[in-house]
């Protein structure tokens, strides 16, 4: 059974792993100060666990699920589902791209049609500062490719050479009929236009490759200023001193027990501290998540080591194919300040006790029964106006708001406008039917509260016994 077909059915059915116990010291940070690091991945299955998610690590072996664990990013665009997401700082430290692949497997994409007719399309999402981000948009790469019937595992690193990004990623271009991933590039520099594509990397005969990613060597380690992991039967490990010239191949870490038919998904991250590397694999075989192996030279494959146990830990959260980042300072300040821990809340009715508020195709509303529905759960972060006030995000949709409209409710993405602050901004006081609960009172229309009426959300003067009730809320688990 091809390294393909292994993978995929083990969607479905877990395949025990074991590894032989080998020594790894914990390492500890230089500093306390020393900023961390930053993991971007997608968690699984389904529409909610194919989406954007952050994990922050001081250490770079146990991490903390941010956003107390939701995603911080969801994909409105082509499938509506992202997998095998990459992190991209441009040199300047300026500007970040996110870029994945658009696929929901699961949801609505069967693995015969992502394989052959899938997306030729990757999603992209542009930020200034890593925690307010674009509207996603479609990044066509592979409809220029001579029957390419995908795009998946996007990657990217900017080329000295070329003073641009070299963009690379797998598409299925079938061999006699079979299937057969192979890793193509393009270049960029701007995640909107590209080059023709170019085949980068081909393996012989029918063997595929689907997941491959570079780190850049600093001066004076191993013999190559470049290394690539790639998932290709093995994980196998490469050198080079240019991105786009010629590749020596290295081995792999079959030595250690690491097959293509066990692990995938490979994920440099360099500790800020000394020059040790971690090369975490997705166990995507026993669908045990992540785990790392070290070594102090990547280009040297006698050199890595399985962890111990208990030497790592993943969070909460299955973390699947992503990319680490080394923050700086001012950048895990503006991270950690993004998405504090702030547990997701309902508002219950006060006269109708039995509905809570919930979005439904972007309108908001009290409904029953919704004690299982994440429409119904927001995060109560401070207001977007300023300190004092409160604002609604919503747990499923992450960066949409609460906000009124013509004294009607939707929930709408942050745009980052004075306006929208405004509009999405409540003051909460005391409960205008019962002091023990609470009500929200309009921020630029202050003689205005959030009530329901027939159901629907409104923002109105409350002057009747009636209005009272319907302007009063709790906020619970």
């Amino acid at each position: 059974m091809s390294r393909l077909l292994t993978r995929l059915a083990a969607i479905f059915v877990a395949v025990g792993l074991f590894f032989t116990s080998q020594s790894l010291a914990t390492p500890q940070r230089a500093a306390a100060a020393d900023p961390g690091y930053l993991m971007l991945h997608f968690t699984g299955e389904g529409s909610t666990g194919q989406q954007m998610y952050l994990s922050h690590s001081t250490d770079g072996l146990h991490w903390n699920d941010l956003n107390d664990g939701a995603s911080i990013l969801r994909s409105t665009v082509g499938t509506r589902g992202v997998r095998d997401p990459a992190l991209v700082r441009s040199p300047a430290g300026d500007k970040y791209w996110i870029i994945a692949t658009d696929l929901c497997w699961g949801c609505g994409s069967t693995v015969d049609g992502s394989i052959n007719n899938g997306s030729r399309s990757i999603v992209v999402w542009e930020s200034t500062d890593l925690v307010n981000w674009s509207q996603p948009w479609l990044l066509n790469v592979a409809g220029a490719i001579p029957d390419g019937r995908n795009a998946w595992a996007p990657e990217a690193i900017w080329n000295p050479a070329t003073n641009d990004y070299v963009l690379y990623w797998a598409t299925n271009v079938p061999l006699d009929g079979k299937t057969k991933h192979r890793i193509f590039y393009a270049r960029t520099s701007d995640f909107r236009t590209i080059t023709t594509p170019q085949t980068y990397i081909d393996r012989p005969g029918t063997q595929e490759l689907i997941d491959t990613q570079i780190v850049e060597m600093p001066a004076g380690v191993g013999n190559y200023r470049y290394v690539r992991a790639s998932g290709d039967g093995q994980i196998t490990l490469e050198g080079s001193n240019s991105i786009l010239g010629t590749w020596t191949h290295l081995g792999n870490l079959s030595g250690i027990g690491l097959t293509g038919a066990q692990v995938e998904g490979p994920m440099w991250m360099k500790f800020r501290d000394r020059n040790e590397w971690t090369l975490y694999l997705d166990q995507y075989a026993s669908r045990g998540g992540y785990m790392p192996v070290t070594t102090a030279d990547p280009s040297a494959v006698g050199t890595y080591e399985l962890p111990a146990s208990g030497s790592y830990n993943l969070g909460v959260n299955k973390k699947r194919h992503g990319s680490i980042l080394n923050l700086t300072a001012a950048e895990e300040s503006r991270v950690l300040a993004r998405w504090p821990s702030t547990p997701a809340k309902r508002l219950q009715s006060y006269n109708f006790q039995d509905r809570y508020v919930r979005h439904a195709n972007y309108d908001v509303r009290i409904d029953q029964n919704v004690s299982t529905s994440p429409d119904s759960q927001f995060r109560i972060r401070p207001g977007l106006t300023g300190s004092g006030t409160v604002s609604f995000e919503s747990v499923n949709f992450p960066g949409y708001f609460l906000r009124h409209s013509n004294y009607d409710f939707q929930l709408v993405r942050n745009d980052g406008t004075a306006q929208f602050a405004a509009d999405a901004t409540f003051n909460q006081v005391a409960g205008l039917a019962d002091s023990t609960w609470s009500s929200f009172q309009s921020y630029n229309h202050p003689d205005r509260y959030i009530r329901h009426y027939a159901y629907q959300l409104k923002l109105d003067p409350i002057t009747t016994a009636t209005a009272r009730g319907d302007a009063t809320f709790r906020v619970t688990n």
